[in-house]
């Protein structure tokens, strides 16, 4: 009979200990790194206590990448699919346009109901993956497999004191503060749960999101600002740094509502930057390369996941990560190690789980990181990012690629397809190029051929770098003692010799050209273009 009580017991803690393991996700709205006191390429930061605190019980990661705007960053981390295979790639509803989130996807609400029903779900805050209209749209959060929306639909609201609300497909008008309104709102629901629930709380703000505008008192420590327009036309980082404590300072709240829940323990937390800060708000050499682009600056946000599932709390990790393992990632946090089943063949998912750096049983989860923005109108933002640990490679969809050591050059401004490569870049170029260009699965993204040996170069399409060119064209080594004709659109030729690289072509007119190998006999097209 006692061994029969202490099986029961030991299956009733088990049990008991599964239901109490739950996951909050924290998105905070353009906010990458450098306002971050504890980031290495801090600038001006921010007194963000809360979210500092969770590094004590959690993992820093240092090389988090997003994708350049929010639509598309929340698309991958709720199917954990690049853009690419979804179609969300840009911002919904915004210039340009992206697709929306088709209703069909796999997403981490669906497949946790199906693990068990009794997990709840619910997205509070910002939604921003399905345009407004049709009016059924409204419920495509509950279609994905929450039980319950709360928050503005579309991306930026008009203003933090004056916004529409929905609520399960029906919407109301709030005043209230919007970064306080969705505190109240999360707290509600986790007031309702059955207390024996696990639960996912999706919990995306919209702060520090424009716009920008000085927030109510008691929730930050910028007294000396007036709110008015001049004041923050003039200072507008001042503002933002408002915002962002206020966002903090509600986050703090929310934890404490945790804690007097009794479920602050049992809750694995994960906090994320959706991309990088606006040119108003950027604080690198050039704030062209923020959000909306795939430069680092636009890419690289702050990553913390603190809770239960952290063993050895309170350190860093240089792994590259990516918002896309944040699918894999929270469903085996959950208990769902066999997801992967339910996962059809035709639409692959890219995340990688992150739990192994959590456990401390893996240092590396992905050799290489990808990010992406396209629209539905294209244009020449469009582009591909791909890095690893040292160095990343940026391909503009129009053609156009740099090359950076992201080690010795974290801001991108020295790109190497300018320069005499060594023979390190040139396996790392190599190396991403190939990656890229099997992960999309069409066309080649290599512009220069590298990592072969003379007698296997009839097997090799000749490529130049960089392409356009601006004064020099440059061609992989196996190729420099070939003789290279330099061709233009009438025929003519303009150059002709075995030197091609010690040639300035700086007074060349911009226009298409054709470089012909006389050896081989191959001709490309290159494009100079100043």
């Amino acid at each position: 009979m006692n061994k029969f009580f202490l099986t029961s017991f030991i299956i009733g803690f088990a049990i008991n200990l599964h239901a109490q393991r739950n996951v909050i996700l924290i998105i905070a709205d353009d906010l990458g790194t450098d306002y971050f006191g504890f980031y290495e390429n801090h600038v001006d930061t921010v007194d963000m206590p809360n979210i500092r605190a969770l590094m004590h019980k959690g993992v820093r990661f240092k090389n988090a990448m997003s994708n350049p705007v929010c639509s598309a960053t929340r698309s991958t981390a709720l199917t954990g699919r690049y853009g690419f295979r979804t179609g969300v790639g840009a911002i919904v509803g915004g210039p340009g346009g992206s697709g929306q989130i088709d209703t069909a996807e796999k997403t981490i609400p669906k497949l946790l109901k199906n693990y068990n029903p009794q997990i709840a779900t619910a997205n509070i805050g910002k939604w921003h993956l399905s345009q407004t209209s049709p009016a059924s749209n409204l419920l495509n959060p509950n279609v994905l497999g929450y039980d319950h929306f709360e928050g503005p639909f579309i991306g930026a609201i008009p203003s933090f004191t004056n916004w529409t609300k929905f609520i399960n497909g029906i919407s109301s008008n709030c005043t209230n503060y919007a970064t306080s309104e969705n505190v109240n709102n999360a707290v509600t629901w986790l007031k309702s749960l059955n207390s024996s629930h696990p639960f996912f709380l999706w919990m995306a703000f919209n702060a520090p999101h424009e716009p920008l505008h000085l927030p109510p008192a008691g929730l930050h420590s910028y007294t000396t600002l007036t709110g008015t327009t001049a004041d923050i036309n003039a200072n507008p980082k001042s503002y933002f740094k408002a915002m962002t404590q206020a966002l903090d300072t509600e986050i703090g709240r929310l934890f404490d509502s945790l804690q007097v829940l009794n479920k602050l323990d049992s809750t694995d937390i994960i906090f994320i930057g959706d991309n990088g800060n606006t040119t108003k708000t950027a604080q690198n050499a050039n704030p062209a390369k923020s959000k909306g682009t795939v430069y680092e600056y636009g890419v690289h946000v702050p990553m913390i996941i603190a809770g239960p599932s952290v063993v050895n709390p309170n350190r860093s990790s240089d792994a590259l990560v990516n918002t896309a393992d944040i699918f894999s990632t929270v469903l085996e946090m959950m208990g769902y190690s066999n997801w992967i089943s339910q996962i059809p063949i035709s639409k692959p998912v890219d995340s990688k789980s992150i739990l192994p750096i959590l456990n401390n049983s893996n240092t590396v989860i992905r050799p290489w990181s990808f990010c992406e923005f396209f629209k539905v109108m294209h244009d020449s933002s469009e582009a591909k990012g791909m890095r690893n640990l040292e160095y990343k490679l940026i391909k503009y969809d129009y053609g156009k690629e740099e090359f950076y050591n992201l080690s010795l050059d974290p801001q991108e401004l020295n790109d190497l397809l300018l320069t005499t490569m060594t023979s390190n870049d040139i396996s790392n170029y190599y190396y991403l190029c190939n990656e890229m260009t099997q992960l999309v699965g069409v066309g080649n993204f290599c512009q220069i051929g590298v990592g072969v040996q003379d007698n296997e170069i009839t097997n090799l399409n000749l490529i130049t770098y960089p392409n356009p060119f601006q004064s020099q064209i440059h061609i992989s080594e196996i190729y420099r003692n070939h003789e290279f004709e330099l061709i233009n659109l009438y025929g003519q030729i303009i150059y002709s010799g075995s030197h091609i690289e010690n040639q300035n072509f700086s007074d060349l007119s911009n226009g298409i050209y054709f470089l012909k190998d006389k050896q081989t006999r191959q001709i490309i097209k290159v494009r100079k273009e100043n």
